[in-house]
């Protein structure tokens, strides 16, 4: 038989869903995907009921309903004072995964080079590469996740298309500040590329920082595509709706990619969405307030584990230092260990860099309820002896 795509068969099952799959065939809590627990809000919930109750079931406009696009653009006008077209510069799309393989499906020749980030989402790597894209590695390190600048540079050339790149970051939790996102623009402008910023964590970020997206960031209008997810905003993850900022000239070559994926995404679930974005301000400073004591209530339990919690600003997972706790052990057999022997499930940090990555790491979620964030801990105390 003649083999699939080679591009992606290389890659196997995502680490999530091997961890999560062995979560629950050992009953173990599971801090390694991304499941919310208790951060739904219902009244959006009840909005998409009613709107799916009320119909219609038909196609959509490909681009979104107007009302969503319209929220959305009222929403980046909100938050971070971006000027937005809702009917030539927003797109809704079935998730931010989906906006990711459309941007570049929609950007990407092949030949062209594009700079990532390392550590870096599992999909980014794959979507690339089937695209046609060359990529190009830049590595951030542990503990303190600093940008190595020179190196960042020197990943540009005149080939470059475009820059990914994941502010809040999952998994390291590096929320970018505005020198380091100046430095990015000018290494931009100078070789004349754009950037496909993944901000789908933007309203999660803690201890009093803001989130700053690139695109407002000057001379960046033009060059961003700017992705956002209801999922993160609203512990929805199986609603898979996500939507595209940029300016028209991006945003068309993007649509016509969109167009053969999902081409539209549930009239319900839009509504619901459209619905929550209008939220008062008391919704987003509550959700940051109950992630940030979460984070907190696990960084000190596993602190006093020997578990050695890193810098999170961002997002909703913690990555730790195992070095003390695994005997010798790297972070995958480690995270194995956790799931079948402590009933605590994690995910290690090395399935994100393509070569030499670390195996001194791993990354637990924290966004999980009091009573599971505390079992967990529990159950790694006892497993311990500590």
């Amino acid at each position: 038989m003649k083999p699939g795509n080679g591009v992606l068969s290389e890659y196997g099952t995502t680490i999530f869903s091997i961890m999560s799959r062995l979560a629950v065939e050992h009953g173990a809590i599971n801090l390694g995907q991304g499941f919310p627990e208790g951060l739904e809000p219902p009244d959006v919930i009840a909005a998409a009921a009613r709107a799916v109750e009320a119909g219609p079931h038909q196609y959509p406009p490909s681009l979104g309903i107007p009302a969503l696009r319209q929220a959305v653009a009222a929403h980046e006008k909100r938050f971070y004072g971006l000027e937005v077209d809702p009917e030539g510069e927003v797109m809704v799309t079935s998730g931010a995964t989906e906006a990711l393989a459309a941007c570049l499906l929609g950007l990407i020749e092949p030949g062209d080079e594009v700079v990532l980030i390392e550590p870096l989402y599992d999909s980014y790597l794959p979507m690339v590469r089937r695209a046609g894209g060359i990529p190009r590695l830049v590595r951030l390190e542990a503990p303190d996740w600093a940008l190595p600048r020179q190196a960042l540079a020197e990943a540009f050339s005149d080939k470059t298309k475009l820059l990914l790149l994941n502010n809040p970051t999952n998994p390291c939790a590096k929320v970018y500040s505005a020198e380091e996102l100046d430095f990015i623009a000018a290494l931009l402008e100078a070789h004349d590329a754009y950037a496909v910023c993944d901000e789908v964590y933007e309203h999660l970020v803690f201890d009093g920082l803001p989130h700053i997206p690139l695109i407002t960031r000057p001379g960046m209008r033009r060059r961003c595509l700017k992705i956002g997810s209801a999922g993160k905003i609203f512990s929805i993850t199986n609603w898979k709706v996500g939507f595209i900022t940029a300016a028209p000239l991006l945003l068309g070559a993007v649509a016509r990619a969109h167009q053969f994926l999902t081409f539209t995404t549930p009239i319900g679930l839009q509504a619901g969405v459209a619905y929550g974005l209008g939220k008062e301000d008391g919704y987003y400073q509550g959700l940051v307030a109950d992630m940030q004591a979460r984070r907190d209530r696990l960084a000190g339990g596993l602190d006093q584990l020997g578990l050695t919690p890193l810098v999170c600003p961002g997002t909703y997972f913690l990555t730790a230092d195992i070095s003390a706790r695994a005997n010798g052990m790297e972070d995958d057999d480690f995270c194995r260990h956790l799931t079948t022997q402590a009933g605590v499930a994690a995910v290690p940090v090395s399935p994100f860099y393509a070569a030499r990555p670390p195996r001194h790491l791993a990354r637990f979620c924290f966004a999980k309820t009091d009573a599971a964030l505390d079992g967990a801990l529990n159950r790694l105390a006892d497993h311990f002896g500590g």
